[in-house]
């Protein structure tokens, strides 16, 4: 019997193939051989957070204890989607959401840094990988914004913002305030602190007067009334903030 005789392998890939790939890499400046650079992997949530945050704050980072403290917190307690739903095992795979938790007043004097750690915070967050519903706004635009005009309806914007799940209001207390504004910002806080969402406050006034404090040192509890800042204390981690003005030493 005689045996088959079989030439020998041919490569996966003809050697003119291979040439011909070889010259074009070398056209268009390629190097395969070179060893691929150590990025670390994109963080979808983060670069969409990126794109809303304003420029000043694109590379903040909670640095201050009790703002990290927070965030651990906050991310702790998020949950899978669908974790609390009629069917619990749907739906657990993907990102984790932010649910419920404790909010923060960060007060201190202009240029502390105080909202500098409050987008340092929802930078870590979605870094973290939680998905993070929020949104930022000062007070004075949030009155703004409401305010009555064609086209757009307050109370239904007012109800959207009560209802996301991470909301920053910066400079509470810095608008000029009348019973409307009293009442917007009533209604706003005491939502958010029956429901236990989330929240960061910030402030140029300390929340309370003390016997050290100057008899004409405006505080917060002035601004706001006792009903807000009862609600406040009950919902908030208070942390200080002290130091020179920052955009002052950044020229």
């Amino acid at each position: 019997m005689t045996r088959a005789r079989y030439a020998d392998p041919q490569p996966a890939i003809p050697e003119r193939l291979r040439k011909r790939l070889e010259a074009k890499h070398a056209e268009l400046g390629l190097d395969l051989d070179r060893p691929l650079p150590d990025t670390p992997e994109p963080i979808p949530a983060l670069e969409a957070a990126q794109a809303r945050i304003p420029v000043d704050y694109r590379a903040a980072l909670p640095e201050h204890p009790d703002v990290a403290a927070w965030v651990s917190a906050i991310a702790g307690n998020s949950v899978a989607p669908n974790a609390e739903g009629v069917n619990p095992h749907y739906g657990t795979a993907g990102r984790r959401e932010i649910t419920h938790g404790p909010s923060l007043l960060l007060w201190g004097s202009t240029g502390a840094g105080k909202t500098h750690q409050a987008f340092g915070a929802i930078r870590a967050l979605t870094a973290a990988g939680c998905g993070v519903h929020w949104h930022a706004t000062t007070a004075a635009d949030l009155y703004a914004d409401l305010r009555p005009r064609a086209g757009v309806d307050p109370e239904h914007m007012l109800r959207r913002i009560m209802r996301i799940p991470l909301l920053l209001l910066d400079d509470l207390g810095a608008a000029k305030p009348s019973e409307w504004t009293e009442e917007i910002t009533f209604r706003l806080i005491n939502w958010r602190c029956q429901n236990r969402l989330p929240t960061i406050f910030t402030s140029n006034m300390p929340p309370v007067r003390t016997d050290r404090m100057p008899a004409r040192q405006a505080v917060l509890r002035d601004k706001v009334g006792d009903r807000v800042l009862s609600r406040l204390s009950g919902m908030c981690t208070a942390v200080e903030f002290t130091g020179p003005d920052r955009r002052f030493q950044r020229r």
